[in-house]
């Protein structure tokens, strides 16, 4: 049995709204504790939109679906600390906004 598309899109919700309270706490660059919390988080949310449905999806082609899935093989893959802490910084400043506005229309369009 599947779970409905929902609650992924409602965990990605969540994920994002932990990562908003990471980043207020401080930068992550600096904070080692800041980092892994924001890695973890974007690993959960990377694998969350994994599972919204595609043709969902292909109405939101302002988002970077399949990136936003190698981002997430990236996160699980590198353990081993190759992942750029700029780079993860950036993809909070800059990606987070239009994925919770996209997530957020998806909810409000198709309940259902």
């Amino acid at each position: 049995m599947t779970k409905p598309w929902q609650l992924y899109a409602r965990h990605i919700q969540d994920s994002i709204a932990k990562l908003q309270k990471i980043q207020a706490r401080g930068d992550l660059i600096q904070d080692e504790t800041l980092y892994d919390a924001t890695l973890r988080n974007l690993q959960t949310l990377s694998e969350a939109t994994q599972q919204l449905p595609d043709d969902l999806k292909q109405l939101y082609l302002s988002v970077p679906w399949k990136q936003i899935s190698a981002f997430r093989n990236i996160l699980v893959q590198a353990y081993l600390g190759d992942i750029d802490p700029v780079t993860v910084r950036g993809v909070v400043e800059q990606h987070l906004g239009p994925l919770e506005e996209a997530v957020q229309a998806m909810l409000k369009d198709c309940p259902d």
